[in-house]
């Protein structure tokens, strides 16, 4: 039978079905997770929060989150914004304990702070749970050294000097995820230059076929769920290894193919656009030309 999508709006909430004591701070809470209980009905929910999530986590089983199932039976951090799906599939190794810290953070918590705009800049908070971040035993010390600031801090009598001195620590949190995802991008470079053959043959299969001018331009959504990535994680990792994002490099390609038509066609400037996937042959002309500081018939002059 499917199960119903259980919304959880408070971090108190949360505390409840998971079994936990209610939270010192009604908008921010640090879970030790070995203490959290999941229960059998809560095996293939899918639960959406109110909340932001961000979590060490090892052998918490099965979870789907986005695209494709991630066993958490390896350390690794991962996060969760307000909104996003979740579901515990199985638990992989029943046999062992779970373990790790769930830090919570509700954005009310953060309202009329600098960080309650900037969260949003932070793109692994879209990542995919195939995505999420494999720390090294080094890095891995210093996020928990930040999340036992948050716990000491929580954990004391609330004063004027609270909130923001918490919300500096979570800044500093992200901005070493930050860090250690860059490190991830250069570290896996076999894996992720395997990614970026992936795009290439996926872009020269798709502007070889009729989709082109069937369906337009492919979208870096497109390209990304072909891939079974998020959008924003395949662009840094483009990024990281060559310096452009998906779009940018969906162009590079547009730009190849019509310098080749230009070039070895008589096809006209119009019959060109149509047959990339352009209902204008304006809006062809107008993105070639900044590509290439030529207009197509000033290219195309330049072999006769």
């Amino acid at each position: 039978m499917k199960k119903n999508l259980r919304k959880i709006e408070t971090i108190s909430d949360f505390h409840k079905i998971r079994g936990l004591s209610s939270p010192a701070h009604p908008l921010v809470s640090l879970v030790d997770y070995g203490l959290s209980k999941i229960l059998p009905e809560h095996i293939g929910e899918h639960w959406n929060f109110n909340f932001y999530s961000i979590g060490i986590k090892r052998n918490v089983g099965t979870l789907r989150y986005g695209q494709q199932k991630y066993d958490f039976d390896e350390g690794l951090m991962s996060f969760i914004s307000p909104g996003q799906i979740l579901s515990i599939e199985s638990n992989s190794r029943a046999n062992l304990k779970p373990s790790g810290w769930l830090l919570l953070v509700h954005p009310d918590f953060l309202w009329n702070s600098p960080l309650a705009k900037t969260i949003k800049q932070y793109d692994f908070f879209d990542y995919s749970i195939n995505e999420a971040l494999f720390m090294s035993e080094k890095e891995e010390k210093v996020i928990e050294g930040i999340l036992q600031n948050i716990k000491q801090e929580i954990e004391n009598n609330i004063d004027n000097f609270s909130q923001d001195i918490i919300i500096a620590q979570i800044e500093l949190l992200l901005n070493y995820a930050q860090r250690f995802y860059h490190r991830q991008f250069i570290t896996r470079k076999k894996g992720n230059h395997y990614k970026l053959n992936q795009v290439e043959e996926l872009l020269n299969d798709y502007f070889k076929s009729d989709d082109l001018m069937n369906k337009g331009l492919p979208t870096v959504q497109y390209v990304a769920n072909t891939l079974n990535m998020s959008s924003n994680y395949l662009s840094s990792l483009l990024k990281s290894l060559t310096g452009q994002t998906t779009q940018q490099h969906i162009h590079n390609k547009l730009i190849e193919k019509a310098k080749e038509k230009l070039s070895t066609t008589n096809l006209s400037v119009s019959e060109i656009a149509y047959e990339l996937g352009f209902e204008h042959s304006q809006s062809f002309s107008k993105l070639f030309k900044t590509k290439t500081n030529l207009s197509p018939l000033k290219f195309r002059s330049s072999f006769n």
